[in-house]
Protein backbone atom coordinates (compact mmCIF):
# COMPACT_ATOMS: atom_id res chain seq x y z
CA UNK A 1 0.00 0.00 0.00
CA UNK A 2 1.47 3.22 -1.15
CA UNK A 3 1.23 7.04 0.79
CA UNK A 4 -1.51 9.14 0.24
CA UNK A 5 -0.42 12.55 -0.14
CA UNK A 6 -1.41 16.45 0.19
CA UNK A 7 0.00 19.60 -0.59
CA UNK A 8 1.06 19.68 3.19
CA UNK A 9 0.64 15.80 4.30
CA UNK A 10 1.65 12.21 3.84
CA UNK A 11 -0.78 9.56 5.02
CA UNK A 12 1.49 6.81 5.41
CA UNK A 13 -0.53 3.33 6.04
CA UNK A 14 0.63 1.42 9.04
CA UNK A 15 2.41 -1.97 9.03
CA UNK A 16 1.45 -4.38 11.63
CA UNK A 17 5.10 -3.45 13.20
CA UNK A 18 4.62 -0.07 13.35
CA UNK A 19 0.71 0.05 14.66
CA UNK A 20 3.10 -2.41 17.41
CA UNK A 21 5.31 1.09 18.21
CA UNK A 22 2.44 2.98 18.59
CA UNK A 23 0.57 0.80 20.53
CA UNK A 24 3.32 0.48 22.98
CA UNK A 25 4.25 4.24 22.78
CA UNK A 26 7.39 3.29 21.78
CA UNK A 27 9.35 5.11 18.95
CA UNK A 28 11.64 3.11 16.87
CA UNK A 29 15.35 4.71 16.54
CA UNK A 30 14.96 7.97 14.78
CA UNK A 31 11.08 7.84 14.70
CA UNK A 32 9.78 11.70 14.35
CA UNK A 33 7.11 11.32 16.70
CA UNK A 34 6.04 14.92 17.36
CA UNK A 35 5.52 15.79 20.95
CA UNK A 36 2.25 14.07 22.51
CA UNK A 37 2.46 11.03 19.76
CA UNK A 38 0.70 8.69 20.49
CA UNK A 39 -2.30 9.74 22.33
CA UNK A 40 -4.41 7.18 23.78
CA UNK A 41 -6.57 7.35 21.05
CA UNK A 42 -3.79 6.54 18.74
CA UNK A 43 -2.42 3.92 20.77
CA UNK A 44 -6.16 2.48 20.89
CA UNK A 45 -6.17 2.59 17.14
CA UNK A 46 -2.99 1.03 16.68
CA UNK A 47 -4.06 -1.79 18.89
CA UNK A 48 -7.26 -2.65 16.85
CA UNK A 49 -5.46 -2.50 13.55
CA UNK A 50 -2.85 -5.19 15.24
CA UNK A 51 -6.07 -7.04 16.33
CA UNK A 52 -7.68 -6.93 12.89
CA UNK A 53 -4.11 -8.05 11.76
CA UNK A 54 -3.95 -10.96 14.25
CA UNK A 55 -7.47 -12.06 13.31
CA UNK A 56 -8.23 -11.78 9.87
CA UNK A 57 -4.97 -10.68 7.90
CA UNK A 58 -3.94 -6.91 6.92
CA UNK A 59 -6.71 -4.69 6.47
CA UNK A 60 -5.17 -2.59 4.06
CA UNK A 61 -6.07 -0.37 2.32
CA UNK A 62 -8.75 0.07 5.25
CA UNK A 63 -6.37 0.67 7.94
CA UNK A 64 -4.95 2.66 10.14
CA UNK A 65 -2.61 5.77 8.94
CA UNK A 66 0.06 8.28 10.37
CA UNK A 67 -0.30 11.64 9.57
CA UNK A 68 2.68 12.96 8.73
CA UNK A 69 3.94 16.25 7.73
CA UNK A 70 5.49 16.64 4.16
CA UNK A 71 7.94 18.88 5.17
CA UNK A 72 9.67 17.36 7.77
CA UNK A 73 8.14 13.67 8.17
CA UNK A 74 6.97 14.34 11.69
CA UNK A 75 4.43 12.12 12.44
CA UNK A 76 1.25 14.74 14.03
CA UNK A 77 -1.66 12.61 14.16
CA UNK A 78 -3.77 9.57 12.76
CA UNK A 79 -6.38 8.92 10.88
CA UNK A 80 -7.94 5.53 9.35
CA UNK A 81 -10.97 3.38 8.64
CA UNK A 82 -11.95 1.08 11.74
CA UNK A 83 -13.05 -1.90 9.50
CA UNK A 84 -13.13 -2.64 5.97
CA UNK A 85 -16.45 -1.95 4.37
CA UNK A 86 -19.42 -3.91 4.91
CA UNK A 87 -21.59 -5.40 3.07
CA UNK A 88 -23.15 -1.99 2.09
CA UNK A 89 -19.90 -0.56 1.37
CA UNK A 90 -20.04 1.70 4.32
CA UNK A 91 -16.94 2.62 6.48
CA UNK A 92 -16.59 4.37 9.85
CA UNK A 93 -13.84 7.00 10.22
CA UNK A 94 -11.28 8.08 13.28
CA UNK A 95 -8.79 11.05 13.37
CA UNK A 96 -6.55 12.76 16.15
CA UNK A 97 -3.86 14.71 16.06
CA UNK A 98 -1.24 15.95 18.31
CA UNK A 99 -2.15 19.47 20.01
CA UNK A 100 0.59 21.02 19.16
CA UNK A 101 -0.82 20.80 14.81
CA UNK A 102 -4.42 21.43 16.02
CA UNK A 103 -6.00 24.53 14.40
CA UNK A 104 -4.27 24.24 11.20
CA UNK A 105 -5.97 22.82 8.96
CA UNK A 106 -4.21 19.63 8.75
CA UNK A 107 -7.60 17.16 10.09
CA UNK A 108 -9.45 18.44 7.46
CA UNK A 109 -7.13 18.35 4.87
CA UNK A 110 -6.32 14.42 6.32
CA UNK A 111 -10.02 13.72 6.07
CA UNK A 112 -10.28 15.28 2.85
CA UNK A 113 -7.65 13.04 1.63
CA UNK A 114 -9.25 9.94 3.36
CA UNK A 115 -13.02 10.29 1.97
CA UNK A 116 -11.34 11.15 -1.57
CA UNK A 117 -9.45 7.58 -0.91
CA UNK A 118 -12.45 6.02 0.17
CA UNK A 119 -14.20 7.14 -2.86
CA UNK A 120 -11.92 5.85 -5.32
CA UNK A 121 -12.34 2.58 -3.80
CA UNK A 122 -15.49 2.45 -4.01
CA UNK A 123 -17.11 2.91 -0.49
CA UNK A 124 -20.03 4.55 -0.89
CA UNK A 125 -20.99 5.81 2.87
CA UNK A 126 -18.60 7.03 5.31
CA UNK A 127 -19.30 7.75 9.15
CA UNK A 128 -17.97 9.80 11.95
CA UNK A 129 -18.84 10.93 15.21
CA UNK A 130 -17.80 13.38 17.51
CA UNK A 131 -18.02 14.34 21.42
CA UNK A 132 -20.86 16.95 21.57
CA UNK A 133 -18.44 19.56 23.37
CA UNK A 134 -15.98 18.82 21.01
CA UNK A 135 -16.66 21.20 18.28
CA UNK A 136 -12.93 21.61 16.45
CA UNK A 137 -14.07 18.25 15.23
CA UNK A 138 -17.40 18.82 14.41
CA UNK A 139 -15.99 21.45 12.40
CA UNK A 140 -13.23 18.89 10.83
CA UNK A 141 -15.78 16.80 9.31
CA UNK A 142 -18.11 19.49 8.52
CA UNK A 143 -15.01 21.29 6.77
CA UNK A 144 -14.00 17.84 4.54
CA UNK A 145 -17.94 17.66 3.55
CA UNK A 146 -19.33 15.11 5.94
CA UNK A 147 -23.14 16.25 6.81
CA UNK A 148 -23.87 15.98 10.42
CA UNK A 149 -27.17 13.66 10.25
CA UNK A 150 -27.96 12.96 13.94
CA UNK A 151 -26.74 13.70 17.35
CA UNK A 152 -28.16 11.97 21.09
CA UNK A 153 -26.65 13.38 24.72
CA UNK A 154 -23.15 12.38 24.10
CA UNK A 155 -21.95 12.25 20.58
CA UNK A 156 -22.87 13.76 16.87
CA UNK A 157 -22.69 11.92 14.03
CA UNK A 158 -21.63 12.84 10.71
CA UNK A 159 -22.18 11.50 6.63
CA UNK A 160 -20.65 11.36 3.50
CA UNK A 161 -22.42 9.89 0.77
CA UNK A 162 -21.69 9.35 -2.74
CA UNK A 163 -23.98 7.43 -5.65
CA UNK A 164 -22.35 4.30 -6.31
Amino acid sequence: MTDLETPRLVLHPMTPAEAERVAAGSPPAGARWAPGYPSPGERGAAARHLATCLATGDPSPFGSYEIRLRADGVVIGGIGFHAAPDERRSVTIGYGLVESARGQGYASEALRALLRFAREQGVVRVRGDADTGNIASQRVMAAAGMRLVDEDASLKYYLAEWTA
